[in-house]
C-alpha cells in the first residue's frame, strides 16, 4: 500500500475571516430598522429570521423609480406600512430609511410592499426572491417598542444577496460605508506606504480591507515640522501617560508626543488587538531572517516623508494596528495572526495640524500580516462632524460587531460623570465626579444609591413549551415557580461547567424571561429549543429593556412616592423578596415598567425596567423623589466593592465554563434532591457534588495590602488555591478576599498565605472565614429583623 503524494490539507475553521463564497454578500437588519441594497436581474435575495416571530417588509423599485413587487417575483403585497410606521416612530432606523429614499429620490407615496413572516414564524424562517430586473431593495425588520411588561420584542434579520455570476468579473471587497462625506478616500496599496496631511479636529480611519493586514502609523506635528523641529507619536511616552500597552476609545484615549503632547484620540477601534512595542519592520529585520532586500514598512515610510522633509530612519517607531502581539509568562515577546476582521477599522481625531504616514505591511514571511499581504483605505473625514465613542463587541467569534451604545439612562448619568467603561457593548459609569467610589458605596449602604445596569441580557422565551425548555436548561426548579414570582439560578453545559449566572422571571403560565451576563445563556436557550424539537421562541429583548438598580435601606421609601400598581399587583410595600409586579410611573396612565425585589448589593433594592425611550423621564423620577433621602449615583467600582462583601459572584471572577455552581459557591442553585425532573448537566453535577474537588470560601488578610485576581492562594510551597475577588471593606473594617481554595483546606480557620510579587517572595497571611463577609443571613436584603 502506498502513501499518496498529496493529502487533502484539514480546513481551519477561521470564524475571524469572511467565510462566504465569492458572489455572497450578508447583511444585517437591525429590529425596528431597514436596509437598502441594490440587486440586479438574476440575483437572489435570501432573508433569513434568525430567532423568529419577526415581521419583515421587502418593498422592490425599478429604475423608474416605480414600486412592484413582481419585481421580485411576489405575488402579494401591501402600502408598505411596516415602512410608514418606521418612520412615523421617528426611531433611530427612521433617519437611515428617510436618507436611503432620499439618496435614490424613492418615495413611500405609492409604495407596494410584500409582508414576510408572521407571528408564528419559527426560529430560522427563511425565503428568497430572484431580482426580474435591475432594482432597489429595501428591506424592513417593523414592529413597535416593546413594553416593559410584553414580550413583543423587536428582533434582527440577515439577509444574504447571491450575485448572478457574470463572465470575467472581478472579486470585489466591499467595505464598510463612509462614516460620513470624506475630505479623501484613498486605497493604500499593498507593500507600500502613503504620506498625507490633515487638519487639527479632522478624522483618520483607517480600514484593515481583507483582514488580518498590519498597517503601521505615524503622524509629525506640521508647525513643529515648519520650524525644522521633529515632533511624533512617541508610543513610550503614550505608555507612560495612560497607563496601558496603547490607548483605546474611553477616557484613556490619546497618544502623545516625546514632550507629552497629545498627537491623536482614539475615537472608534472594532479590532481593539494592537502593538505599541516595536517599530515598523525594517530592512534588518528581513536581513537577519535570510530575505536581504525585502521591502519594508520603514523604507516605504521613508520614502513617502520625504517630500515633508523628514529626515530617514533605519527603523520608525509607530503605532502598529492590527498588529497582534504580546507578551509571555518567560518574557519573551511573541506575534501572531492578526484578529482584524474585513472591514475593522480605527478611527482617530487629530489633535493637531499633522503630517501624517501609514502603510500596508508588506510582510510575508511569517504570520504577522496572516502571510498574505493585502491593502489597507484611508479614509479622512473633516472636523465638523461628531462620532461617538465606541469599540466593538461580538456575540460570538462569527458574529456581526456591535459598537459600543449608551444606554437609555446615559444622557442622565453623563451629566454626572465622564469616567466611563464599556460593560458588555455598552458605556457605563465607574465612578461620578462629585461622589467617588466611597461615597457612593456608603450611600448605599446607609441611604440608597442608583446604578445603571442595563447591559444585563434580556431574553424572552414564550411559547407552548417555554417551560419545558427552561426546566430542562436552568439549575433550579421553574416548574414551582409562580406568575409573579423571580429565581436565581445557574445554567451548565452537560459536563456541569456553568454557561452564566441569572434570573428567570415568570410573566405567565407560558412566557419566562431570562436576565444573565452574556449572550452565551440566550444563544444556548436557543439551540436547547431547536435540538430537543420544542415549541418554544427565544428572542433577545435587551435593546428593548433597559434598567435601574435602586438598592439601600431607603429604597422602599423612594419607589413607594412614585410607583402605581394596578389591583392586582403587589404595590412597593408588598412586593416580597425575588418577586417582581407590572407598574407604571405616577398613576396608570403613566410610563409602563416591571419592578423586581432584587439587586446586586446586599442591601434591601428594587430594580426598574423600562424602555429605553423613557429611561431620562424614569430617571428622573427616581432622582427628584430620591432628593430627601440623599439618593446618590452609583458606579461600577462601588458595586463592586458592594457586591464582594456580600458574597455575590462574578463572571471570569467567581465563574466560568471551568466552574461548576458549586465550586462558584452557590450550591443553593442546584436542588439535586428537589427537583425530580432531568436538566442539562445534572447527571455531571451529581457526581460533582459527590467528589467535590473545590469549594469558595471567604479569606481575611493580615495587613491592608490587597489581593488581586489570579493571586495564588498557599500552605507551605503548595498552592491550595487562587484568589477570586477581593475588597478592603469600609464597613467591616476588614480586608477581604474570595477564594476558590481545594476542599480539603476549605475549614473555617484555616491559615494560608496570599502570594504576591512571583507568588513567593512576598506573602500574606490569611485564614479562612466564612462567608458572605456582611449581612450572612440576608437579614437586611430580605427586610427582617435579624435574628436575637
Amino acid at each position: 500500500m502506498t502513501t499518496p503524494l498529496f493529502v487533502s490539507p484539514v480546513r481551519l475553521r477561521e470564524p475571524g475571516l469572511n467565510a462566504l463564497p465569492p458572489g455572497i454578500e450578508r447583511y444585517v437588519v437591525r429590529g425596528g430598522g431597514s436596509l437598502a441594497l441594490e440587486l440586479f436581474a438574476g440575483d437572489q435575495l435570501e432573508l433569513v429570521n434568525p430567532e423568529g416571530l419577526q415581521v419583515a417588509e421587502v418593498c422592490a423599485y425599478g429604475a423608474d423609480g416605480r414600486s412592484d413587487p413582481a419585481l421580485l417575483g411576489a405575488t402579494t403585497a401591501n402600502r408598505g406600512e411596516g415602512l410608514r410606521l418606521l418612520l412615523a416612530r421617528n426611531a433611530s432606523g427612521a433617519e437611515a430609511l428617510r436618507n436611503a429614499l432620499e439618496r435614490r429620490n424613492l418615495s413611500l407615496d405609492d409604495a407596494r410592499a410584500s409582508r414576510v413572516f408572521g407571528k408564528e414564524s419559527p426560529a430560522g424562517d427563511s425565503v428568497r426572491y430572484t431580482a426580474e430586473a435591475n432594482l432597489t431593495c429595501i428591506v424592513a425588520a417593523p414592529g413597535d417598542d416593546m413594553s416593559a411588561h410584553a414580550q413583543d420584542t423587536l428582533t434582527d434579520l440577515v439577509v444574504f444577496v447571491h450575485r448572478q455570476a457574470k463572465d470575467g468579473a472581478e472579486k470585489l471587497t466591499r467595505l464598510p460605508d463612509p462614516l460620513a462625506d470624506p475630505l479623501e478616500d484613498t486605497r493604500i496599496e499593498a507593500r507600500t506606504a502613503y504620506a498625507y496631511e490633515v487638519r487639527a479636529g479632522d478624522y483618520i480611519q483607517i480600514i484593515d480591507v481583507e483582514g488580518r493586514e498590519c498597517s503601521d502609523f505615524q503622524c509629525f506635528d506640521s508647525a513643529r515640522l515648519q520650524q525644522g523641529v521633529e515632533r511624533c507619536l512617541d508610543v513610550t511616552s503614550t505608555r507612560h501617560v495612560v497607563g496601558t500597552a496603547y490607548p483605546a476609545p474611553g477616557l484613556y484615549s490619546k497618544f502623545y508626543d516625546q514632550d507629552f503632547e497629545a498627537m491623536v484620540e482614539v475615537i472608534q477601534d472594532t479590532c481593539g488587538r494592537h502593538d505599541a512595542f516595536g517599530v515598523a519592520c525594517t530592512a534588518k529585520y528581513y536581513d537577519d531572517m535570510g530575505y536581504p532586500g525585502h521591502v519594508n514598512c520603514s523604507d516605504n515610510f521613508n520614502q513617502a516623508l520625504d517630500p515633508f522633509g523628514v529626515p530617514a530612519r533605519k527603523g520608525w517607531m509607530a503605532i502598529n494596528l492590527f498588529f497582534n502581539t504580546g507578551v509571555d509568562d518567560a518574557n519573551q515577546m511573541y506575534f501572531d495572526e492578526p484578529w482584524s476582521r474585513p472591514g475593522d477599522y480605527v478611527l482617530m481625531r487629530a489633535l493637531k495640524d499633522m503630517v501624517c504616514v501609514s502603510s500596508a505591511c508588506p510582510c510575508d514571511i511569517d504570520a504577522a500580516n496572516g502571510w498574505n499581504p493585502t491593502d489597507i483605505h484611508l479614509r479622512i473625514y473633516p472636523g465638523k462632524h461628531t462620532f461617538n465613542k465606541a469599540t466593538a463587541i461580538r456575540m460570538t467569534a462569527d458574529a456581526d460587531k456591535q459598537m459600543t451604545r449608551e444606554t437609555g439612562f446615559h444622557g442622565r448619568t453623563s451629566r454626572l460623570t465622564r469616567n466611563f467603561t464599556e460593560y458588555a457593548g455598552y458605556w457605563l459609569a465607574n465612578s461620578y465626579t462629585q461622589y467617588g467610589a466611597l461615597d457612593e458605596y456608603w450611600a448605599c449602604r446607609e441611604r440608597a444609591a442608583v446604578i445603571d445596569l442595563s447591559p444585563l441580557r434580556k431574553y424572552e422565551v414564550t411559547g407552548p413549551d417555554a417551560e419545558l425548555l427552561m426546566q430542562s436548561c436552568v439549575t433550579r426548579d421553574v416548574r414551582r415557580l409562580g406568575a409573579g414570582q423571580v429565581v436565581y439560578t445557574a445554567m451548565c453545559y452537560e459536563n456541569g461547567g456553568m454557561i452564566d449566572d441569572g434570573t428567570v422571571f415568570r410573566l405567565g403560565q407560558d412566557n419566562f424571561r431570562w436576565i444573565g451576563g452574556s449572550d452565551d445563556s440566550g444563544l444556548w436557550l436557543r439551540e436547547q429549543a431547536k435540538a430537543l424539537g420544542l415549541q418554544a421562541w427565544v428572542r433577545n429583548s435587551t435593546d428593548q429593556l433597559h434598567n435601574l438598580q435602586v438598592q439601600g435601606p431607603n429604597s422602599r421609601d423612594i419607589l413607594r412616592k412614585i410607583i402605581w400598581t394596578r389591583p392586582d399587583q403587589a404595590n412597593v410595600d408588598e412586593l416580597g423578596w425575588f418577586r417582581f409586579s407590572i407598574a407604571r410611573i405616577g398613576d396608570e396612565h403613566g410610563i409602563p415598567l416591571v419592578v423586581s425585589r432584587t439587586g446586586y448589593t446586599g442591601e434591601l433594592g428594587f430594580e426598574v425596567f423600562c424602555h429605553p425611550k423613557h429611561a431620562p423621564e424614569v430617571w428622573d423620577a427616581i432622582w427628584e423623589a430620591g432628593r430627601e433621602f440623599e439618593l446618590a449615583p452609583l458606579g461600577l467600582e462601588a458595586l463592586d466593592m458592594l457586591r464582594i462583601e456580600a458574597g455575590l459572584i462574578f463572571a471570569g471572577y467567581e465563574f466560568s465554563d471551568q466552574t461548576d455552581p458549586f465550586e462558584a459557591g452557590i450550591p443553593f442553585t442546584v436542588p439535586l434532591k428537589t427537583k425530580q425532573d432531568d436538566f442539562i448537566g445534572k447527571a455531571a453535577l451529581t457526581s460533582r457534588k459527590e467528589n467535590p474537588q473545590r469549594v469558595l470560601v471567604g479569606l481575611e488578610l493580615a495587613g491592608d495590602e490587597l489581593a488581586a485576581n489570579g493571586d495564588c492562594v498557599d500552605i507551605g510551597r503548595n498552592q491550595v488555591g487562587e484568589i477570586t475577588s477581593a475588597v478592603r471593606s469600609p464597613i467591616l473594617r476588614k480586608n477581604l478576599a474570595l477564594c476558590r481554595i481545594q476542599v480539603e483546606h476549605s475549614e473555617v480557620g484555616t491559615e494560608v498565605e496570599v502570594g504576591k510579587l512571583d507568588g513567593k517572595q512576598k506573602r500574606l497571611p490569611a485564614k479562612v472565614v466564612a462567608f458572605p463577609f456582611y449581612d450572612p443571613t440576608k437579614s437586611r436584603v430580605r427586610d427582617v429583623p435579624p435574628p436575637e
